[in-house]
Order: structure tokens, then C-alpha cells, then sequence
């Protein structure tokens, strides 16, 4: 596919590092010719630099005869624009743009493909981000949750901790403990001889303490088989949010009507403004590292805090901070990506990367085939796929096969299946339908093209 990105940033360039490993024809324009480079000296791609949303500049990078348009500079109006001058000059079918601002996204008819900007897909980062620090705080002790089939099946990434029952037992020994429960194992992340591998688990694999276990179940059977890896933790209640930006106003909403929210801002005016927008929170003028601030605000009886400024290391301060001080969980917002590995697991507990969420977002849009949903993980190293199987026995590869004959690639395992009004986790007895919702896990990103192939319906569907 032909693919034309706008913007070199941290989401434009992992973006492009990810598309170009699979063989698609890659442009990228930037105004910032060092940022190019850099990613020329990574990635075999094409890049023209100047303006984005120039006419000119599109025209220099190919736009006449591109595929697909990804906007993703850091102006949502040169994002906007770029949209309409791909749609009405180069006739671009797909148009993807990053929208930051909450005033665009609340505009009705703005984003019309007709009277107003065409713009096929919308991504909000924020959104993104505030939707998936959310589930975090309602699964305490959960690295990641994951929503397929429009939230009825999810898949999280847990870490195995001494005192939970299944630690250090073979993962067959599951359906014994919650024989009323159905859930599948479908990646184990272990760390030996200072690497760390991925293992797909068979019946036999025992689980270790520290293993970091990806298993999907129905919603409703997250919270019981999370306490099978991991001693059960208290739900949590109260929250401190540090950092009243975009993220930090969308995640104080959508938690106050269900916990004891506080909000540490530093900006006087961005507090008043943000006390007019929210009814519940209790919103603190200070600095999010003040230690003072901290202990007047009992945070040794906080259960999360959350530290979404737009500085790295002011969320990594006040994360270890807080950590210091006694918060149960802390989180923190790290935009480059070269530190979310150097602290993540240390004193603080979840490094969230907000380039690898919105990827998994962009990536359900650009994928061929049926794909619904894509999830990046591990830094881009691993995928969740949910495929939607389409055509008859003769036309497609899958239709109508028991789960261990259909051909996957090694490293792939399907978790689940979502049809109407059921959730069937994987077993080997099953057999696929037209129109089922497939959800695979892929520990080798590289394999995905082999699964939308395997997907893929042939001539013989009418």
C-alpha cells in the first residue's frame, strides 16, 4: 500500500517504522529536515521535506497516486487541511487525522465528508490514552487491558506474584480452580539469564513468580482469574491526578462520578478553568513534585496516582515521589520512548507510552482484510488482532475449520471468538463461522501479513 505520513514525530515515526517493516511504500513529510534524517538512517523510506499540508510539498511526495494519508503533525488544523487538500485535489480515499483539541472533536458537522472537513477516521490521543489509564485503575494490579468485540471479551497482561494460586503451578490446573470460568493463557513473557523471551504456553508450561502472563476472558471473568496470577488487591478508591492538561482534564471526568478524585495543577488560571469543568474533583494549585503539597493531601492513603503533565520528567519526579511517600500504584505519562524501559517495574509501576496506544489505534485503520482492532504491545514487538472471518468453505482458509487446523503462523494463537450474544474462549473443538470475530494473539509482529492472508477471502465469495 501506498502510504503518505505527515509528521516525523514520535507517533509519524513509529508509525513509519511499523508500516515500512511490512512492505508498504512509505513517504513521510516534515518541516524538520533533522527529523527526517534520523528516520532515513532507521527505516527505508522516502522523505520530502516542508510544509504538510502544502499542496506542492504533497504533490513532490506523491499524493496523486497515495492510498492512504496519516496526519499526525502537531497542528490539528494543518492536520485538518491537509485532509481536505488530499481529498479534494489528489482524490486520497482514506484519510486519517490526529485531532488533539476537544473544541473540534465537539463540533457538530465540522469533520462532515461533504460540507466540512473530510476526514475519513479521527484519532484523539487523548481519548485514547484517558480510555486506557482508566481501565488500569479499574483492574488494580493489571499492566495492560485491552478491549475486543466492543468490550466483551479483554485481554490483560498481569504480573505473576508469589500467593497467587496458579504460581508455580502447569496452567492446565486452571479449569480445576475455576471450573465455572473459561479463559485462555495466551502469552507468558519471562525474563532468564538477564533476556527476556516470549513463550507460548501449552498445557504443561508452569508458571513463575515475575512471569508476565497475557490471558483473555470475557469481561465479566477478568477480576477472578486475575486473582489465580496475583494475591487479590483492594479496589481502588481514592486518586490523585498530577497534571490538569488535555489527559488530565478528560481523566479526571471519567473517573469522579466513581472515585475520590484530586487534581494537582500548577497553573493558577488552568485551575480555575479546570473548577468550571468538572463537578466532583477537588482541584490543587501547586507544584505535582512538591513534597509538602503531597503530604497535606494524605497521599500515603492514596491507591493511584497518575502523573500526566506534558513534561517527562516532571512525571517521572513526581511518580517516584509519590511512590516514596507510600502510594500504592503510580503511573506516569513518558513520552520518549528510550525511558519507558529504563523505569518501568522500579518505583514506578506503569510507564504509559501514549505513542504505542495511539499506534494500536491508527493500525486498526490501515491493516488489509476485516480487521476491527489492533492492539500494539511490547513495544511494538507484539500484536492483538481481532479479524473478522468472512466468505464460505470454498473462498476462505478458515470458514468451517476446527481451531487446530487452521494454519497459523508460529508465534500466533487465537484466544477467543466473539459471536452474537456469545464469547467462546479458544479450544481446539471449535470451528470458525462466517462472520465470527477472531481474536489472535501475535508474539512476532512480522507475522501479521501471514494472518490478514490467511483471512483473506478468495475469488470464489459472491
Amino acid at each position: 500500500m501506498k502510504i503518505l505520513i505527515l509528521g516525523a514525530g514520535q507517533v509519524g515515526g513509529t508509525l513509519a517504522f511499523h508500516l515500512a517493516s511490512e512492505q508498504n511504500d512509505i513517504t513521510v513529510i516534515d518541516n524538520d529536515m533533522e527529523r527526517l534524517r534520523h528516520l532515513q538512517d532507521r527505516i527505508d523510506i522516502r522523505t520530502v521535506n516542508g510544509p504538510a499540508s502544502h499542496p506542492s510539498v504533497m504533490k513532490q511526495a506523491g499524493a496523486q497516486d497515495t492510498e492512504l494519508l496519516i496526519a499526525v503533525t502537531n497542528s490539528d488544523e494543518v492536520n485538518m487541511v491537509a485532509c481536505m487538500i488530499a481529498d479534494r485535489l489528489f482524490n486520497i480515499p482514506t484519510r486519517i487525522s490526529r485531532i488533539r483539541s476537544a473544541d473540534y472533536l465537539r463540533s457538530e458537522n465540522l469533520f462532515d465528508l461533504k460540507t466540512g472537513f473530510p476526514v475519513s477516521v479521527i484519532i484523539s490521543p487523548e481519548d485514547v490514552v484517558t480510555d486506557y489509564i482508566s481501565r488500569l485503575i479499574e483492574y488494580p494490579g493489571a499492566l495492560q487491558v485491552l478491549d475486543f468485540a466492543k468490550g466483551k471479551v479483554r485481554l490483560v497482561g498481569i504480573r505473576a506474584k508469589a500467593g497467587g494460586p496458579l504460581v508455580g503451578h502447569a496452567i492446565r490446573h486452571l479449569r480445576e480452580h475455576l471450573p465455572n470460568i473459561d479463559t485462555r493463557v495466551a502469552a507468558i513473557y519471562r525474563r532468564e539469564r538477564g533476556r527476556e523471551g516470549a513463550i507460548i504456553p501449552e498445557g504443561d508450561t508452569v508458571i513463575q513468580e515475575g512471569d508476565e502472563v497475557f490471558f483473555i476472558a470475557a469481561a465479566n471473568h477478568i477480576r477472578t482469574v486475575m486473582t489465580e496470577l496475583s494475591p487479590k488487591e483492594q479496589p481502588n478508591k481514592r486518586i490523585i491526578i498530577a497534571g490538569g492538561g488535555n489527559i488530565g482534564l478528560r481523566l479526571a471526568k471519567t473517573l469522579e462520578q466513581r472515585y475520590n478524585v484530586k487534581l494537582i495543577e500548577r497553573t493558577l488560571t488552568r485551575c480555575h478553568a479546570l473548577t468550571e469543568q468538572l463537578s466532583r474533583t477537588i482541584v490543587l494549585h501547586g507544584n505535582v513534585a512538591d513534597k509538602e503539597i503531597l503530604k497535606e493531601e494524605n497521599i500515603e492513603a492514596t491507591d493511584v496516582f497518575c502523573a500526566v503533565t506534558n513534561d517527562d520528567e516532571a512525571n517521572i519526579m513526581a511518580a517516584m515521589l509519590a511512590k516514596h511517600l507510600g502510594v500504592r500504584k503510580v503511573m506516569a505519562l513518558i513520552n520518549n520512548p528510550d525511558y519507558v524501559d529504563l523505569i518501568q517495574g522500579g518505583d514506578i509501576d506503569i510507564a504509559i507510552s501514549p505513542q504505542q496506544i495511539t499506534i494500536g489505534s491508527l493500525l486498526t485503520h490501515v491493516r488489509r482484510g476485516e480487521i476491527e482492532n489492533v492492539h500494539s504491545l511490547r513495544k511494538g514487538a507484539a500484536e492483538a488482532i481481532e479479524v473478522v472471518a468472512k466468505g464460505d468453505h470454498r473462498s476462505s482458509k478458515v470458514i468451517g475449520k476446527r481451531l487446530d487446523e487452521v494454519d497459523l503462523p508460529k508465534g500466533a494463537t487465537i484466544g477467543a471468538i466473539v459471536r452474537p450474544g456469545e464469547v467462546l474462549i479458544a479450544h481446539d473443538h471449535l470451528r470458525i463461522q462466517p462472520d465470527d470475530h477472531v481474536i489472535i494473539f501475535v508474539v512476532d509482529k512480522s507475522k501479521v501479513a501471514e494472518i490478514e492472508r490467511l483471512f483473506a477471502v478468495g475469488l470464489g465469495f459472491f
